[in-house]
């Protein structure tokens, strides 16, 4: 169902991240008044620092329970944990890539709550708890392809985000789903400041069609690594949607609400010419400053490394084509 056996289609392990291209993207911001030039000029330590770090996570982190169905393992070389939790886009936390991983270790996630509202028949409204105890949970090697050019492959913890729908009973009205992130400036730097958060207007919002939303790949995931998730990775919980860009899957979620109105996105907001609602993985449909038909991938190497691989269809989940059969994935990008 998910990565199954090799192709020669499939992604292999062979590829580090292009910092031209993360750094391009924050130019926007820096164009539209939003980072200033001291957030700016610390992008190239942020580029090298990640490698191979020693620090002793302050966070801590659980070990889960949690099965591991076939479909939804992968022969596919893991990225290694470290670059998974000290190379992060959170804004929350600073607009470097080891801003979260330096300032999010103190954040509090118990007691936590995430409401089900909006076009429900049945609200619902988790504890922290309920988390990890209510759905079962399942381990899911995912393909990461961030907007920026870059890929991971990442075994996630979690559940179907479906079956919590389900359980919530959509009403005939529903169409869509919002996402919301927590808004605590006191914990999250980010959203105390402008220039530190990349002058976006918090709290980061998100949004799928309610038939993206229900599909058996769309995962809230709690953990990776077979452990709780740390907070530059969305803890305690976050979306996760493989076949879309990384900035889809919004974290530290606190309300999901369905609507019968395609809902804001954080980033449509802030740039709508060059991030859609859809943001689906697509090689064909280059960004407005690069390319997308191709992305390194992170792995073992160290700055030099090449790792260049091609960008499949939407990150290589064919299965999720029928969602879009009369979409023009050009237009609706």
């Amino acid at each position: 169902m998910l990565i199954r056996s090799n192709k020669t289609s499939d992604l292999t392990e062979n590829d580090v991240t292009d910092e031209k291209v993360y750094r391009d993207r924050r130019n926007i911001l820096k164009g539209l008044g939003f980072i200033g030039a001291g957030s700016l000029l610390t992008q190239p330590a942020h580029a090298f620092n990640w490698f191979g770090s020693d620090d002793e996570d302050l966070f801590q982190t659980n070990e889960l329970t949690f099965s591991q169905p076939r479909a939804f393992q992968s022969d596919e070389a893991l990225t290694p944990e470290d670059k998974v939790t000290q190379y992060n886009n959170f804004y929350e936390f600073g607009t470097g890539k080891d801003d979260p991983y330096a300032n999010a270790q103190d954040f509090k996630v118990d007691p936590w709550t995430l409401t089900v509202d909006g076009l429900v028949e049945n609200p619902i409204t988790l504890s922290f708890d309920d988390l990890f105890k209510r759905y079962g949970l399942e381990e899911r090697i995912y393909r990461l392809r961030c907007v920026e050019a870059w890929s991971m492959v990442i075994p996630w913890i979690g559940f179907e985000l479906g079956k919590l729908l389900k359980d919530a009973k959509p009403l005939s009205g529903a169409r869509f789903v919002a996402f919301e992130t927590l808004f605590d400036p006191e914990q999250m730097p980010g959203q105390r400041s402008r220039f530190v958060g990349g002058g976006i207007d918090y709290p980061y919002v998100e949004g799928l069609r309610l038939d993206e939303a229900m599909h058996p790949l769309t995962l809230m995931s709690v953990g990776l690594y077979g452990k709780t998730l740390p907070p530059q990775n969305g803890a305690p919980i976050r979306l996760v949607v493989p076949w879309k860009y990384g900035f889809k899957s919004i974290k530290s979620v606190v309300r999901i609400k369905l609507t019968n109105l395609m809902p804001p996105t954080t980033w449509n907001i802030l740039a709508p010419h060059e991030y859609g609602f859809y943001a689906n993985v697509n090689p064909t449909v280059d960004h407005p400053r690069w390319s997308q038909a191709r992305e390194r991938r992170i792995t073992t190497g160290g700055l030099l490394a090449r790792n260049r691989i091609e960008t499949q269809m939407f990150n290589g989940y064919e299965e999720v084509a029928p969602l879009y059969k009369d979409l023009d994935l050009r237009k609706f990008y």
